[in-house]
C-alpha cells in the first residue's frame, strides 16, 4: 500500500453537499464525475496528499442507495493506493481477504479499482485503486 488515496463519503444530495465540504475543507471541488456502472455521482476534494470522494446515488438499487437507506450519510470506504494492483488482489486473496470483484474494474477519477469484503476488513469497506496509465 502507497497511502491513502481517498475516503468515500455516501450522500443524499451532491448539490447541497459540495458547498458543505468545500467550507468545510476549505478547499474546492477539483472534480465531479458520473460512474454509471456504479449508479453513482462523485465530487472530489484534495486534501494534502489524500483525497475526500462523496458519493451519491443516481439510481435504486445502487450500492450507494443500499448504503444510505440502511446506514445514512457517512463514511462508506476506505481506499488504497496500491502500485499493481492485480498483485495485491493475489496477495491479499491468497491471505484470506475476500475480494467483491475477481478483476480490476474502472473506477472514478482515472483508477483502476477493487473492494475487500467488510466481513474480512473488521466491518470497513476498503478499496485498492490504482492509477490508470
Amino acid at each position: 500500500m502507497l497511502r491513502i488515496e481517498h475516503l468515500g463519503i455516501a450522500v443524499k444530495d451532491l448539490a447541497a453537499s459540495i458547498p458543505l465540504f468545500e467550507q468545510l475543507l476549505n478547499t474546492p471541488c477539483y472534480k465531479t464525475e458520473t460512474v454509471e456502472s456504479e449508479g453513482v455521482n462523485t465530487a472530489f476534494f484534495n486534501i494534502g496528499e489524500s483525497k475526500v470522494e462523496l458519493l451519491e446515488a443516481t439510481k435504486e438499487g445502487s450500492p450507494i442507495e443500499k448504503f444510505i437507506s440502511k446506514k445514512g450519510e457517512g463514511i462508506h470506504h476506505l481506499a488504497f493506493e496500491v502500485e499493481n494492483i492485480e498483485a495485491e488482489m493475489k496477495r491479499l486473496a491468497a491471505l484470506g481477504f475476500e475480494l467483491l470483484n475477481e478483476a480490476p474494474k474502472k473506477g472514478a477519477d482515472n483508477k483502476l479499482v477493487c473492494f475487500l469484503h467488510p466481513k474480512t476488513t473488521n466491518g470497513m469497506l476498503v478499496e485498492l485503486c490504482q492509477e490508470i496509465r
